[in-house]
């Protein structure tokens, strides 16, 4: 399998564990992503996703996305898509 980088993590809110990640490529609901940092190392898949408060299904570059994560993420933390 390999990687595509597709962002990095602007902010992470931990009372409701979201992460922000602001896009270099492009995602959807379902895609397999992996977080990677100094401290940080996981795959999840992508099940749900809002910009400005609405949930969307996919999200281009540019743009600036809330993600339910299952482990903390960093700022700074880069973020791949997992191709098959």
């Amino acid at each position: 399998m390999s990687e595509e980088k597709i962002g990095v993590v602007d902010h992470f809110f931990t009372d409701i564990s979201v992460g922000i990640v602001d896009l270099d490529g492009e995602i959807e609901l379902g895609d397999k992503i992996h977080f990677k940092g100094t401290t940080t190392d996981f795959t999840q898949t992508i099940e749900s996703m809002e910009i400005d408060r609405e949930d969307v299904e996919e999200a281009s570059p540019g743009d600036v996305i809330g993600m339910k994560v299952e482990n903390r993420v960093r700022e700074g933390d880069e973020v791949f898509k997992v191709e098959k």
